[in-house]
């Protein structure tokens, strides 16, 4: 079952955290919310296994400290 953990205000915010997601060996799976037309600047949900997800969810709680 995979758990949304954060949602990204758009794409390169979702990418920038999967990818120190995937540094810390995490599986991840981004998905866009809302309409196609807003492409880039669509909010994107970052989802992981539910096993992982505290884990996560503290990694990018980190990620937006720093």
């Amino acid at each position: 079952m995979w758990t949304v953990i954060y949602i990204a205000p758009n794409k390169l915010v979702a990418e920038k955290y999967k990818k120190i997601l995937t540094e810390e060996g995490m599986l991840v799976q981004l998905r866009p919310i809302g309409s196609a037309h807003l492409a880039e600047h669509a909010s994107v949900e970052i989802l992981v296994p539910e096993s992982e997800a505290e884990e996560a969810h503290e990694i990018i709680i980190g990620a937006i400290g720093s």
